[in-house]
């Protein structure tokens, strides 16, 4: 009697200092060290798409002014006259001629879905009313200036 009496005091000794044990929650879950990403939605996606786009036209229009500003020499000619007949030797130097500015030196807006004219602001995100003073949507590639900023720091964009 004295033994079953031993036994059960040493189960429930063990049973109470099992239950002092800090349990590690962690230890049933697989760990597949994958981060979550978030899922995007179609329109994100064809946001991407396009300003993808747009900076591929971009950078092929800036190699297609870089080749027109730097033209190369005709190879049988040995005089050093460029196709469009000017010389290809230094200039003189003088003051650089400052160019206005290009198409390519302003962002340009992305549309707000499903309202015709409006846009959404490269620059802050908000929405901006692009239609000139008569109510029509302003034509895309236009320069129009941001209204959100104040006259002194104007920002300018084109519209999509």
């Amino acid at each position: 009697m004295k033994l079953r009496i031993l036994s059960g005091l040493s189960v429930l000794v063990c049973l109470s200092l099992a239950s002092c044990y800090p349990y590690d929650e962690s230890q049933g879950k697989k760990k597949n060290g994958k981060t979550t990403e978030k899922v995007k939605t179609p329109e994100e996606l064809a946001k991407e798409k396009e300003a993808a786009a747009k900076k591929k036209a971009e950078e092929d229009l800036k190699k297609k002014e870089a080749e027109l500003k730097n033209p190369t020499t005709d190879p049988g000619n040995t005089a050093g006259v460029t196709p469009d007949g000017t010389t290809g030797g230094t200039t003189p130097p003088g003051p650089k001629p400052t160019d206005p500015p290009k198409k390519s030196d302003y962002p340009f807006a992305q549309k707000v879905p499903g309202k015709e004219g409006f846009v959404f602001s490269p620059y802050n995100s908000k929405v901006v009313d692009a239609h000139d003073e008569q109510g029509r949507p302003i034509p895309s590639g236009t320069l129009v200036a941001d209204p959100t900023y104040p006259e002194s720091e104007k920002k300018y964009f084109r519209v999509p």
